[in-house]
């Protein structure tokens, strides 16, 4: 079959507008033969009746105290209503339509309750429908263990049930329609004159992801990798094509990317705090003991540069507070610079390309803004500022690299 999966946010069904932009997609994909699946998030975003985040402010108001598998129940339907309106809506369009549950899709996940991971799909019962001429509504962000208890899959958890369905069943392409009209080389709420990628590598836009984009997350795009499935990222209220996601191989053979392009775009993280810590005189593990605390704290690091005098590393502001107490409890003296940000430089052509630092540090200086730190891989170079300087680093190092044009 020529199947093809769509996957609509949550501001692409709030409204009945919006809704209509969705079924008009809909019928736009049925019309070139395509079978047809459908994934949906929760309806809207907080403070909407159905959105996920307003059921977890219920749960606050109503006691805090619903354990996680409990929890899990609970915002399983905000994708479900979700799956139900459309599916009443396509049928009374006149388009034949099933809503499934996750679990009813065939998503066995284990039983990491909040942030589960999918451990096999079975789309059995998918594949029927879609032979009955079908078209398969899922609600994304969910799954059962082998108990069959509901789970979530955390954030951005819609956006890994489509590309893991697309995955299971070899769709040719996996469509996430959002509220903007793909991937840009920046964000245009700091870049006026950012511009939409017609291509990305999967490397490249599972960097951004990681790194502050928030079109598409990242786990979503590195099941697409590793089923090598096509994924285009697309505005729900335009029909223009937006973003193709796919293999670099793909890109060197398309037409309408420019070659020598080093650089895709600019990502950017804010709310971070360095934390610098010196090695205590003879001691030589001193690096196994602060980051075997974090871990035991269970606080994410990042941005690390370990040296024999010292290490330096990131954390989000809001577990500065605690790793600080952690490591003056062990005997250290940590040194803290709060409200940082962190820009990257991103782009699969840099690897072996000289002068890529050279031209991020002359951009930054012209504009007086500070490097605290830096690292670098093969597909992306970071950088560590002053949170005041964040946009006006963004703003320069896409100057710099020319992403306007």
């Amino acid at each position: 079959m020529k199947i093809l999966v769509q996957k609509f946010g949550g501001t692409s069904l709030s409204t009945a507008e919006a809704r209509a932009h969705v079924i008009e997609h809909i019928q736009d994909a049925l019309e070139q033969n395509y079978k047809l699946v459908v994934v949906v998030s929760a309806m809207g975003r907080k403070g909407e009746p159905y959105a996920t985040d307003t059921l977890l402010e219920w749960i606050s108001r109503n006691g805090d105290k619903l354990p996680l598998k409990e929890r899990d129940l609970l915002l399983s339907c905000g994708e479900i209503i979700s799956a139900a309106t459309l599916c009443s809506l396509l049928n009374a369009a006149g388009i034949r339509a099933s809503a499934l549950t996750g679990a009813q899709a065939g998503i066995r996940t284990n039983t990491e309750f909040g942030n589960a991971q999918i451990v096999e799909i079975n789309p059995k019962r998918i594949l029927e429908l879609l032979e009955l001429g079908e078209v398969v509504i899922v609600a994304g962000f969910q799954g059962e263990t082998e108990a069959h208890e509901f789970t979530t899959l955390g954030r951005g958890g819609s956006d890994t049930s489509a590309t893991a369905l697309g995955a299971a069943l070899k769709a040719e392409l996996v469509d996430i329609f959002t509220d903007v009209g793909g991937i840009l080389t920046a964000d245009p709420r700091i870049v006026s004159d950012a511009k939409p990628l017609s291509v990305v590598s999967y490397t490249e836009i599972c960097n951004m992801a990681h790194l502050g984009a928030k079109v598409i997350h990242p786990r979503a795009v590195e099941v697409a990798m590793h089923a090598n499935i096509p994924v285009r990222v697309r505005s729900t209220f335009t029909k223009d094509p937006g973003t193709l996601v796919t293999h670099p191989d793909a890109i060197r053979n398309d037409s309408r990317v420019v070659q020598d392009r080093f650089v895709t775009g600019i990502a950017n993280v804010e709310n971070i705090t360095q934390i610098q810590v010196s090695a205590l005189k003879g001691s030589y593990d001193f690096q196994l003991g602060v980051f075997k605390a974090m871990a035991q704290q269970r606080i994410s690091v990042d941005f690390i540069n370990v040296n024999p005098s010292g290490v330096v590393y990131t954390v989000f502001d809001n577990e500065a507070s605690r790793a600080v107490e952690t490591l003056i409890s062990l005997g250290y003296e940590p040194q803290l610079t709060p409200n940082c940000a962190k820009v990257s430089v991103i782009g699969g052509g840099m690897s072996g390309v000289p002068g890529i630092m050279a031209h991020i540090v002359e951009a930054l200086t012209a504009e007086d803004v500070q490097i605290l730190q830096s690292a670098d891989s093969h597909a992306t170079i970071w950088v560590l500022v002053q949170g005041r300087d964040m946009a006006k680093a963004v703003r320069a190092l896409h100057k710099q690299f020319e992403l306007y044009k």
